[in-house]
């Protein structure tokens, strides 16, 4: 059993307005730095695109449809003050949500142990009927609600450790009885959700607010006293995570102070609950992360954990 990486070169073709923090450079720092031959044996595959089935898992087709409507022919379109859409950003988007699923696929299937899929945009802001926040699908949410659908899972875990709140992940399974949705998140910070008392229609949606200024030490001492052991408690069969990068102390984004090796130390805390709870299935999927450079020895920095624990 190996790591495997799902990433599309289609993803470098959603283009931002200059000077856009979610840019192409990101996916292009993460493809350098895992071209490395410490990453030689990453399982390597292309993103497939995300069907129209796949995508109404989390939105309606009215919303595919206007998503699909609103990507241009020629230069930029703004969704709103932060999301816009070039013409390959249609492409990006789907398969964003394509190489997630399939990852769900390959780890439920046994031919890897694990997936981190490289793609953008991100997803996790995505609500329902409405994108934001660099976002046009709800990436995450979908693939998980694809598990339970097509593997026949009962408890799916999704753990969202990026800066900022993932909105549109807890939009879209807020309803949801089979996803456990954890998020830990700057607060106040955008989108501006994300309070405690935000449970879902199950109390199945547990959110973790940190402050300004929290370091790694805080933030190991909230997974570890709060996630894990509700997660553990839960069981669940398969752990999606949301693997946003943007915590990090130098990200320009926010203001939480963590370092390379709190990715690390995430990374085999998710896969020690996965290795309890479900034969080490862990897929992970790019969220936020946004000073270059920390977003690659960050990456890095996981994969390589996850690599170490696949074997």
């Amino acid at each position: 059993m190996t790591t495997a990486l799902f990433t599309h070169p289609a993803c470098q073709n959603h283009l931002t307005p200059a000077g856009h923090p979610e840019q192409v450079a990101r996916l292009q720092a993460i493809e350098a730095a895992l071209a490395a031959p410490a990453f030689n044996a990453l399982q390597r595959h292309k993103a497939p695109l995300g069907t129209l089935e796949q995508i109404r898992k989390g939105h309606s087709k009215v919303y595919y449809d206007r998503i699909e409507a609103a990507c241009p022919t020629t230069g930029l379109t703004q969704l709103d003050g932060d999301t816009s859409m070039s013409p390959g950003s249609f492409e990006a988007a789907r398969r964003a949500v394509g190489g997630c699923v399939a990852a769900v696929d390959t780890v439920m299937a046994g031919d890897a142990q694990n997936a981190f899929v490289a793609c953008r945009p991100p997803g996790h802001h995505a609500e329902k009927a409405k994108p934001m926040g660099f976002c046009l699908f709800s990436t995450v949410a979908i693939a998980a609600i694809h598990a339970a659908d097509a593997h026949d899972l009962m408890r799916v875990a999704v753990i969202d450790f990026d800066v900022h709140h993932g909105n549109g992940t807890q939009d879209v399974l807020w309803h949801e009885s089979r996803v456990k949705f954890a998020s830990s998140h700057q607060m106040p910070l955008f989108p501006g959700s994300g309070g405690r008392h935000q449970k879902g229609a199950f109390g199945q949606i547990l959110n973790i607010p940190l402050e300004e200024g929290t370091g790694g030490e805080v933030m190991r001492e909230a997974y570890d006293h709060e996630v894990f052991p509700a997660l553990r408690d839960y069981d669940p069969d398969l752990i999606l995570v949301s693997a946003g990068f943007d915590a990090h102390s130098r990200d320009p984004l926010a203001g939480l102070h963590w370092d390379t090796l709190d990715f690390s130390w995430l990374a085999h805390r998710i896969c020690d609950l996965a290795d309890e709870c479900c034969d080490g299935r862990v897929v992970s999927s790019l969220e936020g992360g946004y000073d270059l450079e920390a977003l690659a020895d960050s990456v890095e920095a996981y994969v390589d954990v996850m690599m170490e624990r696949g074997e």
